[in-house]
């Protein structure tokens, strides 16, 4: 069975390499690495992965933008969001552009590793 591909956009190399580390140590294969919202795009439309871990807040256009952005391009985009922002207004905010998961930084690996599973099922 081919492995699940993740492209990670987030503009922290130490966040990218703690994601990198822990899904590709439990089967999934990190095949980008993004550092901003624009350079997440552009990945994504050349290497079609099956699941986005974004960040939301970077410098140039934040995640949530970047969400909306990718959503337009391709509706069945599979995209977990992690922030330091996890209030209700946060996410009532990525719930309305088609987000289904937010997940606060710092996570915890084992919240994480179950999100990504419910997110290859859908």
């Amino acid at each position: 069975m081919d492995k699940t591909t993740i492209i990670v956009v987030d503009d922290s190399p130490f966040a990218s390499k703690q994601i990198k580390d822990l899904v590709e140590e439990n089967g999934y294969e990190v095949i980008g690495y993004a550092k901003s919202g624009e350079e997440g795009i552009k990945m994504y439309e050349k290497l079609h992965p099956d699941i986005v871990i974004l960040d939301i807040i970077m410098p140039g256009i934040d995640g949530i933008e970047t969400a909306e952005i990718l959503f337009k391009s391709d509706p069945s985009a599979t995209i977990l969001m992690l922030s330091s922002l996890c209030d209700t207004g946060t996410l009532e905010e990525v719930r309305a552009i088609g987000v289904k998961y937010l997940i606060p930084k710092p996570w915890e690996d084992d919240v994480l590793l179950a999100t990504l599973e419910l997110l290859k099922k859908t």
